[in-house]
């Protein structure tokens, strides 16, 4: 059973977020939190690690 994790930076509006499922060693399971029941995207820790890296360090515009 995969238990959902919610960013910290979601707000309780049911916004544009994403959910992660921590537990899974070398993968790390995502998912649109507006859609539990649509598809699920895994991806290698290593990749999510890189993402999360860009994010932090302004790499993707904001587009607020």
């Amino acid at each position: 059973m995969l238990v959902w994790r919610k960013s910290s930076y979601s707000g309780g509006n049911g916004g544009d977020c994403i959910e992660v499922a921590p537990g899974f060693p070398g993968l790390v399971p995502v998912r649109d939190s507006k859609d539990p029941h649509g598809p699920i995207l895994v991806f290698p820790a290593p990749a999510w690690d890189a993402f999360l890296s860009s994010v932090r360090s302004g790499d993707f515009p904001s587009s607020t």
